[in-house]
């Protein structure tokens, strides 16, 4: 399988840790890239829940530094792809939300 390339780098983040962030311009809906994972049952760092928690994937490409923001600007869809909500400028943080808040945790 070739690996895909894809317009983002990771860096220090001011929401938590690693961040990624964006190399160039995304137009909203524009694919980011595409999430390279394997199943797992087991929690834990870079472990994206698919169906309410029933469902993991280990993600193991650069979108794993993706972090949790109630604003999110990106979002992941069940074909694993991650697509711009809005306008990522370049060097913008990309952001998710979890689906939970991080008060929560």
């Amino acid at each position: 399988m070739k690996k895909q390339k894809i317009d983002v780098y990771f860096g220090k983040s001011k929401i938590h840790g690693n961040g990624l962030f964006a190399k160039k311009q995304f137009k909203k809906d524009e694919i980011i890239g595409k999430i390279d994972c394997k199943p797992t049952d087991k929690d834990g760092p870079h472990v994206l829940w698919m169906n309410e928690l029933t469902e993991g994937y280990l993600v193991l490409n650069e979108l794993k530094y993706i972090n949790h923001s109630t604003k999110p600007n990106a979002c992941y869809y069940d074909d694993f792809t991650v697509v711009a909500l809005k306008t990522i400028k370049k060097n913008d943080e990309i952001t998710h939300n979890y689906g939970y808040d991080t008060d929560e945790i």
